[in-house]
């Protein structure tokens, strides 16, 4: 008999609050009364390593795994990586350390963060606060970004829709992004300042509050005149829909399957 149930991947993080904000955004998931649901982590939490999840999940009889790589960018080498240890693809795009993983389950690979209605929402719900006078105003989305061809473009393409949506919900001026690898984020405002004249709102692309939201991007733009809110996607209850939603339309694919 099939027994349906989700693991939710992250990165992981040695400041616990990074690990309870993504356990408070799985654990109010509403579906965890009908389904086992498990958070793991790609590294550093130990006893909560993706292994970890994949065992709890099977020791509950789970036969089919739908995991969410709670990632923002598709352009992630670990979203890639980590499909390639799950079985998901036959190789890795890039080097890799994971071992494939013991897994009895079926494996389904949802999507990662990405652009969605859902987070162009949050993204405007942590910057709105900083728009005094938004047809002066230019949202810049600043995200992790990659190195890697073909990763680095996955990264632009999603992060110059998910800044539009935002700046379209914000009723903004312009939309734009910057990356942290390869760093463009200077070069993006103060074009923004000095050759279109305008206000630049910077807004993280990042899951929770931590290193680059803190010290790494404040560090990029030090001594321009910037407004900036440092919030991460978390804590945002949205980001809880966003998970539901994959899992009820797998849940609901599967029903149609099954008739």
């Amino acid at each position: 008999m099939r027994k349906p149930g989700v693991l939710v991947i992250s990165h992981g993080s040695r400041e616990s609050s990074w690990v309870q904000l993504v356990d408070d955004a799985v654990g109010q998931l509403p579906l965890r009364g009908e389904l086992p649901v498990a958070a793991s982590f790609l590294e550093i939490v130990e006893g909560r390593l993706i292994q970890d999840g994949i065992d709890d999940l099977e020791r509950q009889g789970v036969t089919d795994i739908l995991v969410i790589p709670l990632f923002v960018s598709s352009g992630s080498t670990h979203v890639n990586e980590i499909a390639y240890a799950l079985g998901v693809i036959d190789a890795p795009a890039i080097d890799t350390d994971l071992e494939p993983f013991r897994i009895r389950a079926n494996i389904l690979y949802g999507e990662p963060i990405d652009n969605d209605p859902d987070v162009a929402r949050m993204v405007w719900d942590k910057v709105k606060t900083e728009s005094k006078n938004p047809g002066e105003e230019v949202l810049i989305l600043v995200g992790h970004g990659s190195s890697h061809d073909g990763f680095r473009q996955r990264w632009e393409e999603g992060l110059s829709r998910l800044a539009e949506s935002a700046r379209a919900i914000g009723g903004l001026a312009a939309a734009d992004y910057g990356l942290l690898r390869p760093d463009s984020v200077r070069a993006k405002v103060e074009y923004w300042q000095k050759e279109r004249g305008m206000q630049v709102i910077a807004a993280p692309l990042f899951l929770s509050d931590g290193y680059f939201t803190r010290t790494v991007i404040p560090q990029r733009l030090d001594g321009l005149n910037y407004r900036y809110s440092g919030e991460a996607l978390l804590p945002h209850p949205l980001l809880t829909h966003w998970m539901e939603r994959q899992i009820r339309s797998w849940l609901a694919r599967d029903a149609d399957a099954s008739l």
